[in-house]
């Protein structure tokens, strides 16, 4: 079985590819922004290398979003609301975490179908 990793480093990789199944994390990258518009960006960036590897949204299959503040979770539900693919919406919890870099609102783990 192959094992393909996305721009790796010495810590960690981009994301991988295993058995026809992708495992990434996204964070934003709009930090200065609020709960929802970081969701929407860190979404968009889930978009970006879903299209690298050769899937999309629609083969999420598993999404774990985690949040630094409970109160945010009804701006990070609409940027996922108004995103997620219609009919495909993939299993998913959502976690109240303390995030490494203070300035996150949210990270988001997904796997994904190729």
């Amino acid at each position: 079985m192959t094992i393909t990793r996305i721009d790796p480093e010495h810590r960690m990789s981009e994301a991988v590819v295993h058995d026809q199944t992708v495992y990434y994390t996204s964070v934003p990258e709009n930090l200065d922004e609020d709960a929802e518009a970081q969701t929407a960006n860190a979404l968009a960036v889930i978009d970006a290398i879903l299209a690298r590897v050769g899937s999309d949204k629609s083969k999420i299959l598993d999404a774990t979003i985690f949040l630094v503040e409970k109160a945010d979770f009804p701006a990070m539900n609409r940027a996922w609301d108004a995103w997620v693919s219609p009919g495909n919406a993939p299993v998913r919890c959502t976690v109240q975490a303390g995030l490494m870099n203070p300035k996150y609102k949210v990270e988001i783990k997904i796997i994904a179908a190729l």
